[in-house]
């Protein structure tokens, strides 16, 4: 009596063991198809940052939002180097009216809260790499920002 006592408590344990291995495997499973979703979904929030709007006026407006993250603040910089970094030349000594915009989005960028000066170097040296006419109007701007910030 006690053999068989004992072949049912081996099979019983056998059986709850095959039973917590099929739920530990089928868990792991479900995880996998977890982290490949969370992959693709990362893709896909690539992708809308590729389609995000990058004309001269959206990207003026994330600079001039006030709760822009520093992040933020970085991308659209980069954006805005990318797409809009070369300047119309100079009409004679007058700046071209197209100016307008990078002085206005240099001062806002020299106020805002968090800002930097990583991104404000970043889009000084960028703009005057690329347009070496306009290096006293980009700092007098930027100067214009800075200043305007108070203590």
């Amino acid at each position: 009596m006690d053999a068989t006592l004992f072949i049912q408590s081996l099979l019983g344990l056998i059986s709850l063991l095959a039973i917590l291995l099929f739920f530990l495997l089928y868990n792991f499973k479900d995880k996998e198809k977890t982290v490949k979703k969370d992959i693709s979904e990362e893709v896909i929030a690539e992708e809308k940052k590729e389609k995000r709007d990058t004309s001269m006026e959206a990207l003026r407006k994330v600079i001039r939002h006030e709760n822009t993250s520093t992040e933020v603040l970085k991308e659209t910089i980069e954006l805005l180097l990318k797409y809009h970094g070369s300047i119309h030349p100079k009409l004679g000594t007058r700046t071209h009216p197209d100016f307008d915009n990078y002085a206005e989005i240099l001062f806002y960028l020299g106020r805002h809260k968090n800002t930097n000066k990583e991104l404000l170097l970043l889009f000084d040296k960028g703009l005057e790499e690329r347009n070496p006419e306009y290096k006293k109007e980009i700092n007098d701007a930027l100067m214009k920002g800075l200043n305007s910030r108070g203590i």
